[in-house]
Formats: C-alpha cells, structure tokens, sequence
C-alpha cells in the first residue's frame, strides 16, 4: 500500500493501490479510466523510487541562453542590498561604470528571481528602511517601480 498526502501523486498511488486490492490491473484502470500502459509506467516508477518518483516531472530541459551570468548577478543582488532606493535604470548605470554591462530590464529579472522586487520582501533592506525612518516605513510601501 502506497500512502501519501500529496494532491498529484495520490491518484496515481490509489491506481496502484486499487490493482492489488483487486489483484486485476485490467479492471483497477477501468475503473480509474487510466490505460495498462500508464498503469505499468507508474508501478515501474514506484518501484524504482517510491512513492516521490510518482511526482509529474517536466521534460523540457531549462534554457538559460538568454540568462544572466552568476558574476553579473552577484554584483546586481550586492549592489541593490547596498542601494535599496535605486530603481532598476539608475542601478544599470551605476554598475555600467563598474565595468558590469547589464540592461535595466536584466536587472529587474535578476530582483525578481531573488525576490528583490521590492523593500519588504527582502529582510535585510526592511530592517534598514525601519533604522532610517520608522514612521516613513511603516506608513509606506517602498516599490522598485516608484519614485
């Protein structure tokens, strides 16, 4: 018996679970309306790796031709904990004459993957806001995209 807690497994652990209770593949993916070679592929995939291995895994192999390299990342992450008020142009430049040649749009992306998009999300730069001026702080809230 295959147990688990986990929406997108559990029907293809219950298809498993119906077939030995029934001891009738054929019959278990009737009634789950699920073909025999499904059946087949899941069991192999619980045999092989258990109960995890039934999650849906993508095929699709990631493309990162057009991503940013991990140097010019850093630097983006570093300078926006540095100058948390500068908005996504203003750090291009800034970074530019730096030597780090990166667009304002790659830096918003690189502040959206490490969830930089705005003051509250990242901790450290809320901690600062709050030191600087509390009232101001607490009374708004500090967006990237304002100004």
């Amino acid at each position: 018996m295959l147990h688990t807690t986990n929406p997108v497994i559990k029907h293809k652990a219950g298809l498993l679970n119906l077939a030995e209770e029934l001891s009738n593949v054929s019959k278990a993916c009737k009634i789950m309306g699920v073909s025999r070679d499904t059946f087949y592929r899941y069991r192999e995939l619980a045999d092989e790796g258990g109960v995890d291995a039934l999650v849906n895994r993508s095929r699709r192999a990631p493309n990162l031709k057009n991503r940013t390299d991990e140097l010019t990342e850093q630097a983006v992450v570093d300078y926006a904990i540095a100058f948390p008020a500068h908005g996504q142009h203003r750090t291009s430049n800034e970074l530019r004459k730096q030597g780090v040649f990166i667009s304002g749009s790659g830096v918003r992306s690189v502040w959206l993957r490490h969830n930089l998009e705005n003051f509250w999300i990242c901790p450290y730069i809320s901690r600062h806001l709050l030191s600087l001026n509390p009232l101001q702080a607490r009374c708004r809230r500090y967006s990237r995209g304002e100004r």
